[in-house]
Parts: C-alpha cells; sequence; structure tokens
C-alpha cells in the first residue's frame, strides 16, 4: 500500500520560496506566470496494518506545519 502526501503553504501565509521561482521565471523569460507556489511531496511505503487515521496524525503531526500548511493525503490499496 502506498500512501501520498502533499504539504502546501497555506493560500494566507506568504511563499517566500514561490516568489522567488516566480521571479526566476520571470527573467527565464516567461512573464506570463501569475504565481508560484512551492511544497513537498511525500510518499510513504505501507505494509497496510495502519489506519487511514493513523495516517493522517503523521501528516498532521509530523509532515506538515498546521499553523503554516495543508496537506493532502491520497492511499492507494
Amino acid at each position: 500500500m502506498k500512501a501520498q502526501v502533499i504539504v502546501m503553504p497555506k493560500r494566507s501565509v506568504l511563499d517566500p520560496q514561490g516568489a522567488a521561482v516566480r521571479e526566476a521565471i520571470h527573467h527565464h523569460g516567461l512573464p506570463s506566470v501569475k504565481a508560484a507556489r512551492v511544497g513537498k511531496f511525500i510518499e510513504l511505503e505501507l505494509d497496510g496494518t495502519e489506519t487511514e487515521a493513523q495516517i493522517h496524525e503523521v501528516c498532521r503531526d509530523l509532515l506538515s506545519n498546521p499553523v503554516m500548511e495543508d496537506y493532502e493525503l491520497k492511499v492507494q490499496k
């Protein structure tokens, strides 16, 4: 079983890394990019004994900062 976790900054939080990426893209000749956001992609390989609630707990407590980030969990069985 695999779980994919996507962690992104909350929309309400300033993303200086995303702004730097957007500016670099502009300097590279693509000024049409309006915004960029930078996050994390984490893939977990699981043995199937854990519950989805346990995986959510790990995502919330270890893989993301709930004050500044949101996460999305996709479990593939």
